[in-house]
């Protein structure tokens, strides 16, 4: 998921469409992701029914998360609901504005750095693009001198570059080696930054991480950072690693746009996490997102989505679901509304309850009269455990495991803080 792209205004990838037909002053919902619903704007049509793809550039080395990236493109049916609108989405550019071609590159403008010849600091830093999630550490190069450096060049064009490098040391064996490298154009008007960094110490905590940042002549700038942990669970003992995401990009000649927090954690007997909180605007539109998934290891599933937009003129619209299931049974339930500028609330409101035995309990409601409550026979399907796991995540974590900590010296303990103990008032039945 780190990026590299043919252009900056391909890079930046905003990728952000016009979400409601104002004229009509109605907007009929959000696309919703098969089972793990999520916000996308990739398609022509942003309504509610199924099933349309939602895929990364492909020239973005990313490793594939199955559990967002496949959506859902919903549409209200005419036959049960008089809440019909159309929402078009606009072309595809970096911050959908009028006035730029995607076929201009800046590439050219924005990374003048060294040539050929220099030894300065030949950066892969570019914009992120939304919705790629966390990238495997193999996608970020990350390579850390083994010696403290502190360089300073200046390019054939004008532009200016320095690299630098050192190691942090401290208490319970902790040391930081690290990496800084960044450059700016003649003028001042573009700089980038990128930082790289490993982390460890005598409880076997390691880390392994990345922060980039830039902007242009034109004003667009962007921040992303990356993190990779392995640590020791203070009471199960277990070894978990954790991956995690920021991202965000911001136009500098229009009101848009967007920010993105990606998770996963991981443990050694299965347990596994994921989430992502995500946010966007363009112009006159906002819009949220929310998601999490969480296996408890031993067939117990929980999954979530909640996301809304509105636009300036009062215009509100959004969809959130719940699943859970162990075992074969478990249940589904979820709600779609809209909020006109006056005030005036639709909603439809479904559930789902599995039973395990090939029956399934379907009901629902909107607030125009539509109902239903019916038993049917159909299967039931949901993912008990996650499609990447720990034995996965340890797979793509090569450089983070290899991670050398301190010699400890004979004698010399490491610390471990457990934290506070558990209340054991709070185990008491209620």
């Amino acid at each position: 998921m780190a990026s590299s792209s043919r252009g900056f205004t391909t890079q930046l990838d905003f990728r952000l469409r016009r979400l409601v037909d104002i004229s009509r002053g109605q907007v009929n919902g959000l696309d919703e992701p098969r089972k793990r619903k999520r916000v996308s704007f990739e398609g022509e049509r942003i309504g509610v029914s199924r099933i349309s793809c939602c895929c990364s550039d492909p020239v973005v080395p990313i490793r594939s998360c199955k559990s967002v990236e496949k959506c859902e493109e919903w549409r209200f049916d005419p036959k049960k609901s008089s809440h019909r609108s159309r929402i078009q989405a606009s072309p595809s550019m970096p911050f959908a504005s009028s006035h730029r071609s995607c076929s201009v590159s800046k590439q050219g403008k924005f990374y003048p750095r060294c040539t050929p010849r220099n030894s300065g600091p030949q950066s892969r830093d570019s914009p992120p693009k939304r919705d790629t999630g966390i990238a495997n550490e193999k996608d970020w190069g990350i390579s850390l001198l083994n010696e403290n450096v502190n360089e300073t060049g200046t390019n054939e064009d004008g532009s200016t570059w320095y690299r630098e490098s050192g190691e942090d040391l401290g208490e319970n064996g902790y040391r930081c080696r690290w990496t800084r490298m960044g450059g700016r154009s003649h003028d001042d008007s573009s700089e980038w930054k990128e930082t790289w960094w490993e982390k460890s110490d005598w409880t076997g905590y390691k880390e392994l991480g990345v922060e980039k940042s830039g902007r242009n002549a034109e004003g667009d700038s962007w921040w992303e950072t990356w993190q990779e942990v392995l640590h020791q669970d203070e009471w199960s003992n277990l070894a978990r690693i954790e991956r995690s995401a920021q991202k965000q990009a911001k136009s500098g000649t229009e009101n848009a746009g967007w920010y993105e927090k990606w998770w996963e954690k991981y443990d050694a007997k299965g347990w596994t996490e994921k989430g992502a909180h995500k946010y966007g605007r363009l112009n006159e539109q906002s819009w949220w997102e929310k998601w999490g998934e969480h296996y408890d290891g031993r067939g117990s599933v929980l999954k979530w989505t909640d996301k809304w937009a509105e636009t300036e003129l009062g215009t509100k619209w959004g969809d959130k679901w719940e699943e859970k299931f162990f075992a074969g049974i478990g249940s589904r339930q979820g709600e779609t509304w809209h909020v006109s500028p006056s005030g005036e609330r639709w909603s439809r409101t479904w559930g789902e309850e599995h039973f395990g035995n090939g029956k399934v309990h379907k009901y629902g409601k909107s607030t125009t009269g539509e109902s239903w409550d019916i038993v049917v026979d159909e299967e039931t399907y949901y993912e008990a455990e996650p499609h990447y796991g720990w034995a996965d995540v340890v797979g793509d974590s090569s450089q983070l495991l290899s991670i050398q900590p301190r010699d400890r010296p004979p004698g010399v303990f490491p610390n471990l803080d457990f934290g506070p103990s558990p209340d054991p008032a709070d185990d008491q039945p209620g």
